[in-house]
């Protein structure tokens, strides 16, 4: 099932798309609950209840998508560096140096909340007084469902809700100047998501493939299998010691190609369009400006 989040006549609503992509059913939730998005769903799924009732279908070509979550109840959780080549890429870059550990535990650091936008809204660039390193990510998404604290690797598949799709932007420059990356990772704007959640039933986020174009120019492809640490070892990871709860995001990495992994590095400019798309999922696509 592909649960999307969407406006409509100036309302948002939460809807099932149908098999073919060219309709939604919006469910009956009160303007409270679709404001957060398929969170209402996540979260009657733990309890066990059955999906709301739902209303006559729209054509997709009429509404405008929302990120699935347009606004995370938390910020993201997110793990740098966790596909092997690009690791390896980002390993003869600034980062040169920094990779001892990269095989031992995952790298975790966070975006707020406030920085998603919907799959097809503008990323706002923040001027080259702020950053003039801006790069793209692709990244498919876990969405947990069942939330749990110190989660089993083992057990860790049965908490997961469903999978969308990010593009982690980051600039490159401020991340390198703070060390810690949550500013770098967390401007305005710099967190697309979509265009829905696939829940888990359909897809395994396990053997999936991402890929990224600049421009119509393909610059990133890997398999989910090329993953350092899996998806039940991220969400054993993160949940050592926090409560994870349902609707968290936690964001997997990205395969090579990013713009500071070229030689020489190619970020990102205005007008420039970036489309990535995960087999399974679907795509999204933002013009930065």
């Amino acid at each position: 099932m592909r649960i999307a989040t969407f406006t409509h006549d100036g309302r948002r609503q939460v809807g099932v798309v149908s098999p073919d992509g060219q309709q939604v059913a919006p469910f009956q939730l009160s303007t409270e609950q679709a404001q957060h998005g398929a969170l209402a769903l996540v979260e009657a799924s733990v309890r066990g209840e059955r999906l709301p009732a739902s209303g006559p279908s729209l054509p997709l070509s009429a509404v405008r998508l929302d990120a699935p979550l347009p606004r995370p109840r938390r910020n993201l959780w997110c793990v740098g560096r966790n596909y092997h080549a690009h690791a390896k890429e980002l390993a003869a870059s600034v980062f040169k140096g920094s990779n001892e550990n990269v095989m031992e535990w995952p790298i975790v650091f966070t975006k707020v909340p406030e920085c998603v936008v919907g799959p097809h809204d503008p990323v706002v660039l923040p001027g080259a007084a702020v950053s003039e390193q801006i790069d793209y990510e692709a990244e498919l998404a876990v969405v947990i469902g069942k939330g749990g604290k110190n989660i089993r690797k083992d057990d860790a598949m049965d908490h997961i809700y469903g999978y969308t799709i990010v593009n982690d932007v980051t600039a490159r420059d401020v991340q390198m100047r703070h060390q810690q990356w949550d500013m770098g990772k967390s401007f305005d704007t710099f967190c697309p998501m979509g265009p829905w959640i696939v829940t888990a039933d359909e897809l395994d986020g396990r053997r999936t493939r991402v890929r990224c174009w600049v421009n119509g120019e393909l610059r990133q492809d890997g398999p989910t299998e090329n993953m350092i640490f899996d998806i039940p070892t991220l969400i054993e990871t993160v949940s050592r010691g926090i409560t994870l709860v349902p609707g968290d995001v936690i964001a997997t990495g990205t395969p090579a190609g990013v713009g500071m992994g070229l030689q020489p590095p190619r970020y990102l400019r205005a007008g420039d369009v970036v489309r990535i798309e995960v087999d399974g999922i679907g795509a999204i696509e933002n013009r930065f400006q």
